[in-house]
């Protein structure tokens, strides 16, 4: 499986039974790294973590960024969290377990400690330096957040605008005109709503003295964006918060009231239909008319390139189809007018 894309692999962990799933990380554990493991699906993570050998566990968590970590952490019991931050260093830990103190789905739990900051009076020349001389660097950053001496985020600089700025640029004159810092409590909804809104990239995380203390990325924005458009979809079908790991017996519990309602409610309309089975016979009438409409004022051009591409005689149709939609439309506000009096009389008729 080596070829295939950690996303791909984690689908295959994924779609498998439990047991194949087990035998599986028993013969191929050791090539489990941290970027599968934040891929696998909430529902079974913790399965196949208790199913890694310790030092599998320990190389693969060292190579996540700590938002990673945390979103891992949040799924899984205290005895495997303690395992896991076991096996971080202690300057990683400490930032885990700080982001872990903040309030559940808020900014604090989404960002990355990992950040590139410089001074706002530093040219793009002193920038390039410091870049290329970091021993540790994100893998992945879009910005480099401008700071004032008390650590205050005050611009965001993009990468490609300090490659093509001369080196002896201020950075602070290259910032980007839209900034914005977010509240390390802000809750993860309205996260996503302001990458959404303003079409940001990141955005600098800062604590309660607005002092820098981590950065959010569009993929952890989007992330959150995509579980919230999911959860409106479930809820919307009744299903309910339901996991890869459900049984159909638990599955079916939590489907058969919403079920059980669109049932009677199909039963009630069907019972209003019969009711009103005439009136909707004559209102049908009514469809008809749209099409008849929709045909009758087809130019010639446009029908011919439709239903007659190929055909060697164009089309002349003259007055005839005017008329027709004419009558058509006769019949139709007549049909419609009459139907809607005969409902509104058999309404209120009843009502008296």
């Amino acid at each position: 499986m080596e070829p295939l894309p950690a996303a791909d692999i984690a689908d295959l962990l994924e779609q498998i039974s439990s047991a194949q799933r087990r035998d599986l990380l028993h013969l191929w554990s050791g090539e489990i790294d941290g970027e599968i493991l934040s891929e696998i699906d909430e529902s079974i993570r913790e399965e196949v973590i208790e199913n890694l050998p310790r030092k599998v566990l320990t190389d693969a968590v060292r190579e996540l960024d700590t938002d990673d970590v945390v979103d891992i952490l949040e799924d899984l019991e205290e005895p495997q969290q303690e395992i896991i931050l076991g096996a971080l260093e202690i300057a990683d830990r400490v930032a885990v377990e700080q982001a872990m103190s903040y309030p559940e789905n808020s900014a604090g739990r989404l960002m990355q400690r990992e950040t590139v900051a410089a001074p706002e009076h530093w040219t793009v020349g002193e920038a390039i330096d410091y870049l290329r001389s970091a021993e540790v660097l994100p893998d992945q950053f879009y910005h480099v957040i401008l700071v004032d001496p008390r650590m205050h985020p005050v611009g965001n600089v993009t990468l490609g605008r300090i490659l093509s700025a001369k080196s002896e640029t201020r950075m602070r004159d290259i910032a980007e005109e839209m900034f914005r810092t977010i509240r390390a409590t802000e809750q993860e909804s309205e996260v996503a709503y302001l990458f959404n809104q303003y079409h940001l990239i990141s955005a600098p995380v800062v604590d309660g003295s607005d002092r820098l203390v981590g950065v959010i990325t569009i993929d952890d924005a989007m992330n959150v964006l995509d579980e919230e458009h999911e959860e409106d979809i479930l809820r919307l079908a009744g299903v309910g918060e339901g996991s890869l790991s459900d049984s159909w017996i638990e599955t079916a519990k939590q489907r058969f009231p919403w079920l059980f309602v669109n049932l009677l409610t199909a039963i009630l309309a069907s019972g209003v239909i019969s009711l009103f089975e005439g009136t909707i016979e004559k209102i049908v009438a009514v469809a008809v008319l749209i099409q008849t409409l929709v045909i009758g004022l087809t130019t010639d051009a446009r029908w011919d390139a439709r239903w007659n591409p190929q055909g060697a005689r164009r089309s002349a149709n003259g007055w005839g189809p005017v008329l027709v939609v004419i009558f058509a439309l006769f019949m139709g506000v007549g049909s419609l007018t009459g139907g809607l009096a005969y409902v509104l009389q058999r309404f209120f008729g009843g009502l008296g």
